[in-house]
C-alpha cells in the first residue's frame, strides 16, 4: 500500500506507536510524533476516516512534514483529494488556506493543485475561498503555472482538456480589480467585466444607483458561480444589502456584512454624487436662524415622505407586473437563453439570491450550473447542471 505523510502532531507525555507512522516519540515527553495518513489512488474513503480520527485525537493540520514543508492541505491538494481538503478546512485556521510551501516555489494550495492538473481541488479550495491572486516567488499567479496543453503530446489529450478547463477555471476566479489577464471568450458571459464598464462609462469605485432606489460604490464586475451573465458588486451606503461580498462561500469583493449586494448590469447607473458623505469634508455653513431650520425640517420630512410613498409604489407595480420586460414568456415556453442556450422555462419570481425578478430554465443540455436550486432554496427541479438562472433581458422566445 502506498503510504504519505500528510501531516504532524504534537503528542505529549511518554510513547506512543500508531499504525502507519514513519516515527515514534522519544522516551521523554514532549517529541514530536509524525504521523502518516493514506492517501492511495482508489481509497479517499480510507483517508477520510483516518483524518477524521487524526483530527479527534488533536491533530495539528497546520504542521508541516520535516521532508517537504508541505502541510496536510498542501498534500491533500497534490493527490487532488477534494473530500479531504473540506475535512481539513473545517479543522484549520484560516491562515492555513492560503499557507506557501517551499518546495513549490512558495507557492499556495492552489498552485499546487493547478501545477498536477488536479481540477476537483482547485474547485474545491476556490469554493472555500482560495485566493487565485497570490504569486509564488517567480511572480506566478495560480492559472500560469497549469501546464500549456499546446506543449502536451497527441496521446495526452485528455490532460490538455483538463488543463484548458482548469485555467480558464482560475482565470474567471480573479476579481477584475486585479488587473490580471482574463480570457476571452466568444459569448456574452465571457466579455471581460471592465469592458462592459466602460462602455457604461463607468470604472470600479464610481458611485452608483442601483433600482433608482439605492447609492453605493461599485466594487465587481463580472461572471460568478451562483448565476449566468454579468453581474456587479456594490457596497451599499446603508445596511440593505444581503451579504459582505461573499455569496456561497466565494468571495467577489470585501464590505462589511449587509452592505454588500449584487445585481445585474442593466440595474445600475451612475450616481450624481461622486462620494458619499462619510469620507467628505463638508465646508462649514452658516448658521441658520430658528425659521430657516424649521422651514428646511419640513421640507426634507416632505420629500422623505414623498420618496418612500413613491418607493412603496414602485415596488407594487413591479410585484403587480410577472412580466416587467414584456416578453410573453410563460413557464413551459421554448426560449434562447444568452443568444445560445436552448431550454424550457421551470420558474419565473424573486429568489433569494439576487434582487429583480429571474426565469429558471431547464437546457436541452447539460451546460447549466445546477438542479433548480441554489445555496439550498428550491425553485424547480431538473437535472445536476441542466438548470441555470437569468435576468428577463437575456431570455427570447
Amino acid at each position: 500500500m502506498l503510504a504519505r505523510q500528510i501531516f504532524s502532531v504534537s503528542a505529549q507525555g511518554g510513547p506512543w506507536r500508531i499504525c502507519g507512522g514513519v516515527e515514534d516519540a522519544g522516551a521523554g515527553g514532549g517529541a514530536r510524533l509524525s504521523l502518516v495518513l493514506v492517501v492511495c489512488a482508489g481509497d479517499p474513503a480510507a483517508a477520510l476516516r483516518l483524518t477524521s480520527q487524526l483530527i479527534s485525537l488533536g491533530a495539528d493540520v497546520s504542521l508541516r512534514s520535516r521532508w517537504t514543508n508541505m502541510n496536510a492541505l498542501h498534500y491533500a491538494a497534490y493527490f487532488d483529494v477534494p473530500e479531504l481538503i473540506r475535512v481539513l478546512l473545517k479543522a484549520a485556521k484560516p491562515r492555513v488556506m492560503n499557507s506557501t510551501c517551499s518546495d513549490f516555489h512558495y507557492g499556495t494550495a492552489l498552485h499546487i493543485a493547478a501545477s498536477n492538473l488536479c481540477l476537483g481541488a482547485v474547485k474545491c479550495l476556490l469554493e472555500h475561498g482560495a485566493n487565485p491572486t497570490v504569486r509564488n516567488d517567480k511572480g506566478q499567479v495560480p492559472a500560469e503555472v497549469v501546464p500549456d496543453p499546446m506543449d502536451m503530446s497527441l496521446d495526452k489529450a485528455e490532460a490538455a482538456m483538463v488543463a484548458k478547463e482548469l485555467k480558464q477555471l482560475l482565470l474567471d476566479a480573479v476579481p477584475l480589480s486585479c488587473n490580471l489577464p482574463r480570457a476571452t471568450l466568444p459569448n456574452y458571459d465571457n466579455i471581460p467585466g471592465n469592458l462592459m464598464l466602460s462602455s457604461l462609462g463607468l470604472k470600479l469605485g464610481d458611485r452608483v444607483l442601483l433600482d433608482d432606489m439605492k447609492t453605493g460604490t461599485l466594487r465587481f464586475c463580472g461572471t460568478t458561480e451562483f448565476a449566468s451573465g454579468q453581474w456587479v458588486g456594490v457596497e451599499l451606503d446603508e445596511p440593505e444589502g444581503k451579504n459582505d461580498g461573499s455569496v456561497g462561500g466565494v468571495r467577489y469583493f470585501i464590505c462589511p456584512p449587509k452592505l454588500g449586494i449584487f445585481a445585474p448590469v442593466s440595474k445600475i447607473s451612475k450616481a450624481v454624487d461622486q462620494t458619499p458623505s462619510s469620507v467628505t469634508s463638508t465646508p462649514r455653513t452658516p448658521r441658520m436662524d430658528l425659521a430657516s431650520r424649521l422651514a428646511g425640517k419640513t421640507k426634507k420630512e416632505k420629500e422623505k415622505k414623498e420618496k418612500e410613498k413613491e418607493k412603496a409604489q414602485r415596488k407594487k407595480s413591479s410585484v403587480a407586473s410577472l412580466d416587467p420586460e414584456g416578453l410573453n414568456v410563460e413557464v413551459g415556453d421554448q426560449v434562447l437563453v444568452a443568444g445560445q442556450k436552448h431550454g424550457i422555462v421551470r420558474f419565473y419570481g424573486k429568489t433569494d439570491f439576487a434582487p429583480g425578478y429571474w426565469f429558471g430554465i431547464e437546457l436541452d443540455q447539460p451546460t447549466g450550473k445546477h438542479d433548480g436550486s441554489v445555496f439550498g432554496v428550491r425553485y424547480f427541479s431538473c437535472l445536476p447542471k441542466y438548470g441555470v438562472f437569468a435576468p428577463p433581458s437575456r431570455v427570447q422566445r
